[in-house]
Order: structure tokens, then C-alpha cells, then sequence
């Protein structure tokens, strides 16, 4: 009785062990799901980009619903060197104002932007234009309606009487910026408006892509004195405050990457999850063929 006894405690003991080694094998085995589970979790989160970070112009939590409307700011935009100007002189008589202006409808197969280089008035490096019979007039640091006031008080003034019914048109011969970086297209482009807002100019630069980042778009903007950069957060309801919200010619913009496009696992979650199944593919066939 004492042999059975004893016989059944070690069968019980081995039981035991057996039981203890599966249970410690199931942890292991739970321990790597576990690992392999908030590993695929933390890609996840790290690689998906936000639908925060896509949307323009949002408006603060603590922000009353309806806000007033706060009036923009522009500053006129003032000349410099290298800038091209659109000079148009009218008159009753147009054969009194004929040698102003400059012919454009010659036949030549030249796009708006080479007529508009080739046929308006440049700013040389002295910041002098110059004006048939006027010669040389100073445009540097003006701005369109202040050299369109000197232009006529001067015809005026040497030339004509009130009644020739003289009209001055001065514009600034397309508004040009440059972008580069994550958009649509890049390029140097010309609009044919007075006036441009970072927003327009990057929707007709094809939108900022979804790898671009929309918090610190860099504008790179001309001063006398040299050049200044800017920051501005276009995810932001504030941005309309920015002083770069209202661009001025010759500004240079740049949307730099996300760092999810820099690690390449994907911009939703869909492409991270392929991701992580191709890796695992992989890492799977070279064990077996290693194994064989």
C-alpha cells in the first residue's frame, strides 16, 4: 500500500511538472504575441498621420462659436530691384500717348509671362525705370499708386493740359512666388491678381500633399536690408494673422516633410498594416530557407 502510495505522488509530481513546462511554454508563447502585439500597435500609432494635422484653419476648443470677423492687414507691396511693372497711358487722343506704350500684339509665339518680361519696364539696380520722352524715374521703395501719381503729375506737368483726359494705369506685371517641398507642383508661378494669400497659392500649386506638413510651412520673403524667414502654422485658425498669411511677390514657400514619409511605413493605417505583414513575410521565408 505504501509502494502505491508513494507511486502515485511521483505520477502526480510528474503530472505537475509536465503541467508547469506547458503553462511556462504558453506563457512564453503569450509573452511574444504580447511583444509582437504593441509592437504592430505602437507602428501604428507612430506611422498613421492625424486627421489634425491635414486640416486647414482650425478653430481653438476655447474659441466662442461664433467669432467676429477681423479685418486682414496688407501692407502695399513696394518695389524692388528686379521687379517688372506694367505701364499704361490713355488719353482722348490716343496718338498723343501712342509712344508710351508699348506694342503687344506682335505676332510672336512668346507665352503672356516672356511678353510680359520682354515688354514691361524692369527695375534696374539703381531702382530707375525707364520711360520714353520721361526718361529715368526713381520707383524703388514705392508702391504701384504712388509711381502712377508721379508718372501723371510729371506728363502733366511738361506735356499735357487737363483736358488731353490723361490716365495712368501702373500694376505690378503678374504676382510670382516660388514653392518647393511637399505640394503638388513646384515651381516658380504667376498669378494675374493684386493680391495673394498662402492658401491660394498653395491650392494652385496642387494642395499640399498628405505627407507634408501643414504646422511649419517656411516663407522665405525679400527686404531691402536682405531676406527674413517665417513660420506659419496653417492648421491653425490664427493663421489668417500671420504676417505672411498675405503673400507678397517674389516670397519663396517651402511644406517640408512629415517624419512618417522619412520612416516609409505608410500614411494610413492600411499601409502600415501591409507593411508590417510584408516584413513579416520576409522575415519568415528567410528563417525557412536559413532552416532547410
Amino acid at each position: 500500500i505504501k509502494c502505491i502510495k508513494i507511486n502515485t505522488f511521483f505520477f502526480f509530481l510528474i503530472r505537475f511538472e509536465k503541467l508547469s513546462l506547458l503553462a511556462n511554454k504558453f506563457l512564453q508563447l503569450m509573452n511574444k504575441y504580447n511583444l509582437l502585439l504593441f509592437f504592430i500597435i505602437g507602428v501604428l500609432f507612430t506611422s498613421c498621420i492625424p486627421t489634425n494635422d491635414l486640416i486647414y484653419l482650425q478653430n481653438n476648443k476655447n474659441s466662442a462659436t461664433n467669432q467676429s470677423v477681423e479685418e486682414i492687414i496688407s501692407k502695399p507691396y513696394r518695389l524692388q530691384i528686379n521687379d517688372i511693372v506694367s505701364i499704361t497711358i490713355k488719353a482722348i487722343d490716343p496718338k498723343l500717348v501712342e509712344i508710351f506704350n508699348i506694342n503687344t500684339t506682335s505676332g510672336s509665339s512668346a507665352s503672356s509671362e516672356q511678353a510680359l518680361y520682354f515688354n514691361g519696364y524692369t527695375v534696374d539696380d539703381h531702382g530707375n525705370i525707364r520711360i520714353p520722352i520721361l526718361g529715368e524715374i526713381n520707383v524703388l521703395g514705392k508702391n504701384t499708386e504712388e509711381i502712377r501719381k508721379d508718372i501723371e503729375g510729371k506728363l502733366l506737368e511738361q506735356y499735357f493740359k487737363d483736358e488731353a483726359g490723361i490716365f495712368v494705369n501702373v500694376k505690378l506685371s503678374g504676382f510670382r512666388y516660388t514653392i518647393n517641398g511637399e505640394v503638388g507642383s513646384t515651381g516658380s508661378k504667376i498669378i494675374f491678381q493684386e493680391k495673394l494669400n498662402i492658401l491660394e497659392a498653395i491650392a494652385n500649386s496642387g494642395d499640399i500633399l498628405v505627407t507634408g506638413d501643414r504646422k511649419d510651412v517656411i516663407v522665405m520673403r525679400k527686404f531691402p536690408q536682405g531676406n527674413e524667414t517665417f513660420h506659419i502654422d496653417l492648421t491653425s485658425g490664427n493663421a489668417v494673422n500671420s504676417n505672411v498669411y498675405i503673400l507678397q511677390p517674389n516670397d519663396y514657400i517651402y511644406v517640408k516633410p512629415l517624419k512618417q514619409k522619412t520612416w516609409g511605413t505608410g500614411k494610413t493605417g492600411v499601409e502600415s498594416i501591409s507593411t508590417i505583414i510584408t516584413l513579416l513575410s520576409l522575415a519568415t521565408t528567410t528563417y525557412l530557407l536559413l532552416n532547410r
